[in-house]
């Protein structure tokens, strides 16, 4: 069996390294494409900016800045011009990565996550997760793997966020300028818990909490003005956390995940928790396999610390995925199979 990742050469992770820290020192990240800036003459005769651009589903728009003379406007102006100018050369900076394999997200996936940024769900202690966030763990940690496919944007939280005067979580996704809607639960009468697209999109936002035993309820999120799905374990995968950048040809935004160690257990987990004639459930092994090897590889002991970490009642199924895991972790990562033992050891 091959090896389940390829490292990325170092120029190009020192490159990503920089897209980082840039990424790390955004405040507000342009939702849409950065665009233009144009000054317009009235019928008046009075001369003003505006911002030319185009919005996550790619239409056309133009917002008003201000009349050229007024000082506050010249020096927006300005702010604006370096803003974009500063987005285009990061764009063409993950165009080279792109190339290179590192995992980058499309526009709507780019503009849903960029409009969560901007109100600060991330730094108030948001978690993006699901394969989304596996995509962003893999070029943080400098390597590339098998591709991976999904449009769905997974956003959980552990604790409520302290975010005063927030807007309901739908208007947040709506500021793309994509057409949200609450998804209706199978119980018509419970609340919605996933916002998709109309239009038959494939585009789906999920809100999920943890839950506190081996069911699957909905839990309000009061400060989203939203509800949630709980998951089972949920609180022990968001229990440590990480500020990775997102990639994409229409910029860079800086999200929270999981950290890779919590993330490759986490997926052992849930491996067993899937109903046996879904295919998640391999998907989650090989995804499980190829964290659990770039991580052993790159930072000895913290896979076996969050094994350690595991809550009780989920050993049973951890134990089962390791057995399971023979199926895609190679025989020759000694150092992986090694430390896998160790909750096994210390029982």
């Amino acid at each position: 069996m091959a090896a389940l990742v390829t490292d990325h050469e170092r120029a190009l992770t020192l490159l990503f390294a920089e897209l980082s820290g840039a990424a790390a020192e955004q405040r507000e990240v342009f939702v849409g494409t950065a665009g233009t800036l144009a000054e317009r003459v009235n019928e008046a005769g009075t001369r003003f900016w505006v911002h030319r651009f185009s919005d996550a589903l790619g239409r056309r728009r133009e917002t008003y800045l201000g009349k050229s003379e007024a000082p506050k406007v010249r020096a927006a102006i300005e702010a604006l011009r370096e803003r974009i100018a500063g987005t285009n050369a990061t764009i063409s900076r993950v165009r080279l990565l792109a190339r290179a394999g590192f995992a980058t997200v499309d526009r709507k996936t780019f503009g849903t996550l960029a409009s969560l940024h901007n109100h600060g769900l991330f730094r108030a202690g948001a978690l993006l997760i699901g394969s989304h966030a596996y995509g962003a763990v893999l070029n943080g940690l400098g390597v590339r793997a098998v591709a991976y496919a999904t449009e769905d944007v997974d956003i959980a939280r552990r604790e409520a966020l302290a975010l005063p005067g927030i807007p309901v979580f739908l208007e947040i996704l709506r500021e793309t300028g994509i057409d949200f809607f609450e998804v209706p639960a199978l119980d018509r009468r419970a609340p919605s818990t996933s916002f998709a697209e109309r239009g038959g999109s494939h585009l789906r936002v999920d809100l999920l909490v943890p839950s506190r035993n081996d069911h699957y309820p909905i839990i309000p999120v009061p400060e989203l003005k939203a509800h949630a799905k709980g998951l089972p374990y949920l609180a022990y995968l968001l229990g440590a956390s990480q500020e990775v950048p997102v990639l994409s040809p229409h910029g860079v935004v800086m999200v929270r995940t999981p950290t890779p160690e919590r993330y490759a257990v986490h997926k052992l987990i849930v491996s067993q928790l899937r109903d046996k004639a879904s295919s998640k459930s391999e998907k989650d092994l090989r995804q499980a396999a190829t964290l659990i090897e770039a991580v052993t590889e790159r930072f000895p002991g913290a896979l076996e610390e969050a094994l350690l970490g595991v809550p009780r009642s989920a050993v049973p199924h951890a134990r089962r995925a390791t057995k399971a895991l023979e199926r895609h972790l190679p025989a020759s990562s000694e150092t992986a199979w090694e430390a896998l033992q160790v909750r096994r050891a210390r029982s």
